[in-house]
């Protein structure tokens, strides 16, 4: 199996130099206060289309050829993943499918065909995505662009820890411990691969939906676990059945756990990101946050970061949790 390297994060960061925002990595006194120790926030969802994806799907779509390019890319997605495949896309000329579920947030769908793809949607409870990506490809030619279980993917992604590494530095800080949302494992595979180099002592964490915590299970029991069929949470980006083949090799050498959060306790971490951090987080981005809040690690007088890995939600959900109790 192919491994990923802080050489190919560093050969992504270079692909993605003037195409990706650098974004910041913030610290607010309420949520220090809170928990009794600093925090500093990588805001992802200050990203190019609203979250991280847009690394991954630059770095792998930019390699691919200009003689392949005129047959298109395919790729799966609840709406993030699909959104940076759609603008990196638009950015290289090259024509997008995106098959997404029916019930994706509005928002994510809209924004993906105005990137100027092809959207395809299923029924993510009956149907395979992958199936039917991989039938589109077949006949069309088109390359399939994986959301999460593809070293390129990963090598992208892994560019967020590349900057969490150098701004940290840059305020005289080291990371005890660093809390990153969690679904197929991409994000938190390549930031873990960041800082395997640079910072190993940092302990990282991935964070998922209790009802999708199969990567915090498959690490306590070292095989990839799946999540039940009938598992339903408010974190629409957060839904894969099954850690990647790749990552969770990445992952259940380089990490030190798995964290998990209520929908209630992810509401919750989005109202408090609104008031007190001034930032629109959609309910998958918020979940390290949520788990910071809810106490699943102690922040108490260490140094504790978290990435706030999107914020694409729709507004009509959003302003319903603003205004709950």
């Amino acid at each position: 199996m192919m491994d990923v390297t802080p050489a190919d994060l560093r050969l992504a960061r270079d692909r993605l130099r003037d195409h990706a925002v650098v974004t910041p990595l913030i610290e607010n006194n309420e949520l220090n206060a809170r928990v009794g120790g600093r925090v500093f926030l990588k805001a992802e969802n200050l990203q190019r289309t609203g979250s991280f994806k847009f690394r991954g799907a630059y770095n792998r779509l930019s390699q691919i050829t200009a003689d392949r390019r005129g047959a298109g890319v395919v790729a799966w997605s609840s709406g993030n993943h699909a959104q940076g495949v759609a603008a990196a896309a638009q950015i290289l000329g090259i024509p997008a499918t995106i098959v997404m579920p029916m019930d994706a947030p509005a928002i994510k769908a809209d924004n993906t065909r105005r990137y100027g793809a092809t959207v395809v949607e299923y029924d993510r409870y009956r149907e395979s995505r992958e199936d039917i990506a991989r039938g589109i490809a077949a006949k069309s030619g088109a390359a399939l662009v994986p959301s999460y279980d593809d070293p390129d993917i990963i090598a992208g992604q892994g560019t967020a820890g590349l900057e969490i590494l150098d701004q940290a530095t840059e305020r005289g800080v080291q990371l005890a411990q660093l809390l990153v949302c969690c679904s197929g494992g991409g994000l938190v595979s390549g930031i873990a691969t960041a800082f395997s180099e640079a910072s190993p002592d940092t302990a990282i964490y991935a964070v998922e939906p209790e009802a999708f915590d199969d990567t915090a299970r498959s690490l306590a029991s070292g095989r990839r676990e799946e999540n039940a069929a009938q598992a339903r949470s408010i974190c629409d980006a957060l839904q894969t059945p099954t850690p990647g083949e790749l990552t969770f090799s990445i992952n259940r050498r380089l990490l030190a756990g798995g964290l998990s959060v209520s929908d209630a306790e992810v509401r919750e971490a989005m109202r408090f990101a609104f008031h007190h951090l001034k930032l629109v987080v959609e309910p998958g981005g918020a979940v390290a946050l949520a788990a910071l809040l809810h106490g699943r690690v102690d922040a108490t007088d260490r140094v504790t970061g978290i990435v706030i890995s999107g914020g694409n939600v729709d507004p009509s959900l959003f302003a319903q949790i603003l205004t709950e109790r």
